[in-house]
């Protein structure tokens, strides 16, 4: 079985000083996709042994950006979506093995008053397109910060929280988009009515003391996948970002 974890580190060079290789080792994944790595090129040169590195930094400095650290070689990465417009944030790895395609995400944050929420709209619509592109060759994992809470369920204060980044009905039916098209919430999949199961918590209002967090952190997968995942798990104890980590099991077949 393959252990694949994702985790919006909120800065790598800070959360190495705040446990990150201790949790490294502890859990010793497959795979590990990072988010938010808010590097540029040289700043950082992170080995770890047995694996290799792949960095998709932002043009902008200290902000956004990917990587991905794994034990199994790719046959290819590629970087990006293919369309200009969105990629010179740093936000999408995709590395192509033998059965399957892995898509390590950021998505854009609609940020305060929405003032990004009709890119955040075309992005949507053009990842998506993006991944579906790619499961008619082979199946995909896609993981990732993806900066929505789909349901109600996903967070602690739906009701205040309606119209806020993350949890607008745009980005929300985005979201049932993507399903729709024959993707899987594994942690859905596993847990439907897990209550209290969130990824971020604001560094404000003692939100991850109070448990008043947001689940927008995912392993999704194709349908095609259905019967090779295992389990899905949220490990919120794991400090260090504002974001937890969060894990897939899935089949060695699936690579």
């Amino acid at each position: 079985m393959k252990k694949l974890i994702s985790w919006n580190v909120n800065g790598l060079r800070a959360v190495l000083g705040k446990g990150f290789l201790d949790f490294f080792d502890s859990k010793k994944p497959d795979v590990l996709c990072l988010q938010e790595i808010k590097l540029s090129e040289g700043q950082l040169d992170l080995e770890l042994e047995g694996y290799e590195a792949y960095y998709n930094y932002a043009e902008k400095k200290g902000y956004s950006g990917t990587a991905i650290f794994t034990k199994i070689k790719p046959i290819k990465a590629t970087y990006g979506i293919g369309i200009d417009r969105h990629d010179h944030e740093g936000r999408v790895i995709t590395l192509e093995f033998a059965d399957c395609y892995l898509v390590n995400v950021y998505t854009p944050n609609s940020q305060r008053e929405l003032e990004r929420l009709s890119y955040r709209m075309e992005w949507e619509d053009d990842f998506r397109e993006y991944l579906i592109s790619l499961d008619k060759t082979k199946p995909v994992i896609v993981c990732g910060d993806m900066n929505v809470a789909h349901k109600e369920i996903d967070l602690k204060n739906p009701k205040t929280n309606r119209r806020n980044a993350g949890f607008t009905d745009e980005e929300r039916n985005k979201f049932s988009e993507l399903l729709e098209a024959g993707f899987i919430d594994t942690f859905r999949y596993f847990y439907p009515d897990k209550t209290g199961a969130y990824t971020w918590w604001s560094y404000m209002f003692k939100a991850r003391q109070n448990n008043a967090g947001w689940r927008i952190d995912y392993f999704c997968v194709s349908k095609f996948l259905e019967d090779k995942i295992h389990d899905a798990i949220i490990h919120s104890d794991v400090m260090g970002s504002d974001h937890c980590p969060v894990e897939l099991l899935i089949d060695d077949s699936c690579f």
